[in-house]
């Protein structure tokens, strides 16, 4: 963890603009950072500039009392929501989702996602594969993938930068990992800690990020000493594009939520920073940071919101959080719209796997790996449409399956990679396909 001091000033969430210069995930003093720079030298980098945006809704969020509700089931199955109209005609969602509604022409949701795995990791969300079986190293996320093959837009914005915060139950909290493409391409976390703490680089605060000469002294000075400790080799000529993170401002003013018009903040809404139970807070802020970020060049941007996994008082917990969800995913697609970036920009929301279609005893719902929906906007696709269908207890998929896989063929596809063609490499130097199993686009989407 490398720490730079500045003053305490606050972001509207409540995140002080120190948290913000945390650079967790990218090694001892920038190492890992310059060699990401390094790596994507050497890289056929791409030159366009399209994004994903991918929320995971930690736990598994209840498929059948948000986009697929089953009023024709039993009461033990079918809950106390109603479903309302969407501005299709003959498509339904929750009532506590009205603001989705009113832009389901921009929505595609797809009810029938098969394949999950019965545990609470962000993994195969943030992968499109399962955890058994990985070659060594480790199947890397979606944004390390992207930051291998296209590389940055500029050397002052990561390509691949993760918001997910700390939670209770840390698989949650996981923006993604780079497997065997290395640490170069793992995501930037700005709101992660460290688990062995800070490290510091004392006498470099905010004020001096501007003088690039000072701040070299202070990073030769942190050099020798953890040199002197043989925990790092030398900083190279990769450094200085590096530092171009640190002392420009465009990352740290996409972070700052700040200087985006209050009435924009509004639009978007004002959560709850607190952790709720062992999963994570109610972050409105970072649906308009992740905007901010796509904007200012990031390839992909991971979020987790709040906590679903509801094995009691699931309508209460609902009630509070739906909400919510609808103001701040609603806003994002609206405001991508209105940017013109609903093109460039798309945007996946899933969880781990459904919930059960039996009500249990505590008025909540258990894990459900057999069926589970999505929410896709933006890249270009066809939206408008209900993709799959479920039984009438919302059990099992009875019309068009659709696979994790499929889904992130889909959102390579957005990018222009054809994920069936293009491979990366594994420890080993064997081309990996980018998506198992040969698995296509959707037809229904592209």
């Amino acid at each position: 963890m490398l720490t730079i001091y500045g003053n305490q000033s606050r972001f509207c969430d409540g995140i002080s603009r120190r948290n913000f210069l945390r650079i967790g995930a990218l090694g001892l003093g920038g190492l890992s950072m310059a060699r990401l720079l390094q790596a994507e030298a050497l890289a056929n980098v791409g030159r366009s500039h399209k994004a994903i945006i991918m929320i995971f809704l930690p736990g598994g969020p209840s498929h059948q009392d948000m986009f697929d509700l089953k009023m024709d089931a039993p009461s033990e199955v079918r809950g106390e929501f109603k479903p309302i109209q969407t501005k299709v005609p003959g498509i339904q969602i929750c009532e506590h989702l009205p603001k989705l509604a009113a832009i389901m022409d921009k929505l595609a949701i797809i009810r029938s996602m098969v394949g999950a795995e019965d545990n609470h990791y962000a993994f195969q969300c943030l992968t499109g594969r399962h955890m058994r079986g990985q070659p060594p190293g480790g199947w890397p996320a979606l944004g390390s993938v992207l930051s291998r093959l296209e590389g940055p837009v500029n050397n002052a914005v990561p390509p691949y930068v993760g918001l997910s915060p700390k939670m209770g139950h840390v698989p949650w909290s996981d923006n993604g990992t780079p497997g065997f493409l290395g640490v170069a391409h793992a995501p930037f976390t700005p709101n992660k800690g460290s688990a062995q703490g800070d490290m510091v680089l004392n006498g470099v605060t905010l004020d001096r990020l501007s003088d690039r000469k000072s701040l070299l002294v202070g990073f030769d000075q942190f050099r020798r000493q953890v040199d002197a400790q043989g925990l790092m080799e030398g900083l190279d000529a990769f450094n200085q594009q590096a530092f171009g993170v640190l002392t420009s401002s465009k990352l740290l003013d996409a972070l700052d939520v700040g200087k985006e018009d209050s009435k924009i903040r509004d639009w978007y809404g004002k959560g709850d920073p607190k952790n709720r139970d062992d999963g994570g807070p109610k972050l409105m802020e970072h649906f308009l940071i992740a905007r901010r970020l796509v904007e200012a060049g990031a390839r992909c941007v991971t979020l987790a919101f709040s906590r679903w996994d509801h094995h009691g008082d699931n309508f209460g917990a609902l009630r509070q959080d739906l909400p919510l969800l609808d103001q701040g995913v609603s806003a994002l697609i609206e405001d991508l719209h209105q940017r013109g970036l609903e093109k460039d920009v798309s945007v996946v929301m899933w969880g781990e796997f459904g919930r059960t279609p039996v009500i249990n005893k505590d008025a909540g719902r258990d894990h459900w790996p057999r069926v589970s929906c999505a929410v896709l906007a933006g890249g270009g696709i066809k939206t408008g449409q209900v993709i799959g269908a479920t039984d009438r207890l919302g059990g099992e998929a009875v019309e068009r399956p659709v696979q994790f896989g499929e889904v992130f063929a889909t959102l390579y596809h957005n990018l222009g990679i054809d994920a069936n063609k293009v491979t990366v490499p594994d420890l080993a130097g064997r081309p990996q396909y980018l998506v198992d199993h040969g698995y296509q686009p959707m037809r229904e989407l592209i």
